[in-house]
């Protein structure tokens, strides 16, 4: 549904309308996101005990730091480990990426510490998830390509149909929303990296149709994402052909290397996400918001963290709009206005009776607008008789150029 979305609002050409979303909104939605990323990988960085992680954030964050007294050294070493090797191997050089040559070395040094020093263990790919195939369980995952399957065969799809689309439809237009700002955000910033230009219709359409085949394949909502752009353009990447060398990679680890990819800590694929919401979280901007913004645009950006962090992205996705769009009308109004036209304007032909005062009304006319020009009658000269009716001598002012 959210890619049926998504392709519709690229055949409608509306790619470019993401680009009136105000900063702060933006910002305000992967500042959010960027928290509950960062906040979500505590357990497994310092291999938390926790019975049952709550549904809501607060509730989630309340969990995570009764549980702190159960965090155990090897995790937390291991990710500390993964963080410093991620932070200091793009000083050596940006062809490789860091994130691979971490996990690899985090992956190798936990086995053979696992192997050398008695009782050290840290939680794995291995360890934490299973798969079944031939009537027996296996540790780690399947090394299979996807396989095709039906959406609403898959456990929990089940129910009527239209019911079920009725339900969905909020949050499959959320999800649509943020694919799209998501998206775009990271095709703007790619393009500002690699001088390139994208087409934002373009653009939705395509993630619109990957979201409609992966469903097919058991796999769930995605969108660009700016870590792993900025990591391609870095790394050299500048034609759409390193996303699908990138796709093949991805498919020949697991079908070569999935034994391996057990091995894997949980702690360095936290560090790995700590990082990336960090990155997402783009502080310096918000920052600089707080530092220089008027007071609307502080608290939109501030209204949607709180909205994203507290609550969920449905609804902050739907006030993040509406805010947008309000903002959007509070500057038109603030464009719009009435002003006095003087002795010496272009447009007079000869000078105006004592009786008559004449308004520029200028900018989009709507109701705001119209309320500023209102407004500005209350100040007409005490010699103007509002009772008396205005001169209907059309030689006063001259037509504006080109029908204006």
């Amino acid at each position: 549904m959210a890619g049926a979305i998504l392709v519709l609002m690229g055949v409608l050409r509306l790619g470019s309308l993401i680009e009136f979303i105000p900063f702060p909104v933006t910002t305000g939605f992967t500042a959010g996101i960027a928290v509950v990323i960062g906040v979500f990988q505590v357990k497994d960085l310092l291999g938390l005990t926790v019975d049952a992680m709550p549904e809501h954030f607060l509730d989630r964050a309340a969990a995570l730091a009764r549980a702190l007294p159960t965090a155990r050294w090897e995790d937390a070493a291991t990710g500390a480990c993964t963080l410093v090797v991620l932070l200091g191997w793009t000083r050596v050089t940006r062809k490789v990426p860091a994130a691979l040559v971490a996990l690899a070395a985090a992956g190798a040094g936990a086995w053979a510490l696992s192997r050398w020093v008695p009782g050290f263990h840290v939680a794995t790919i291995g360890t934490r998830f299973s798969y079944a195939m031939d009537g027996a369980s296996h540790p780690g995952i399947p090394p299979l390509p996807p396989m095709p399957v039906l959406p609403w065969d898959l456990p929990g799809a089940g129910g009527e149909a239209f019911a079920a689309i009725r339900s969905l439809l909020p949050f499959a237009a959320a999800i649509a929303m943020l694919g799209a700002i998501e998206s775009l955000l990271s095709a703007v910033v790619a393009d500002g990296m690699a001088g390139t230009r994208t087409d934002p219709d373009s653009e939705l359409v395509a993630q619109g149709t990957g979201n409609l085949l992966a469903p097919f394949f058991g796999g769930f909502a995605a969108t660009g994402a700016l870590a792993r752009t900025a990591t391609n353009i870095r790394a050299g990447g500048r034609t759409p052909v390193a996303a699908a060398v990138h796709a093949l990679f991805v498919l020949a680890a697991v079908l070569l290397l999935a034994p391996l990819v057990g091995y894997l800590p949980m702690a360095s694929l936290a560090a790995i996400l700590l990082l990336v919401a960090w990155n997402m979280s783009e502080l310096k901007h918000v920052a600089h918001i707080l530092r220089v913004a008027p007071k609307s645009d502080i608290s939109v950006l501030l209204t949607t963290i709180f909205l994203t962090v507290v609550f969920d992205m449905v609804v902050s996705v739907t006030v993040g709009v509406m805010l947008a769009a309000l903002l959007f009308m509070k500057r038109m109004a603030e464009l719009s206005g009435a002003t006095l036209v003087g002795e010496g304007h272009p447009s007079l032909r000869e000078p105006l009776p004592k009786e008559v005062v004449l308004y520029d009304v200028a900018g989009p006319l709507f109701f705001a607008a119209a309320g500023r020009a209102m407004v500005s009658l209350d100040t007409l000269a005490g010699h103007v008789d509002l009772r008396r009716p205005l001169p209907r001598d059309s030689s006063l002012v001259q037509p504006a150029p080109d029908g204006q």
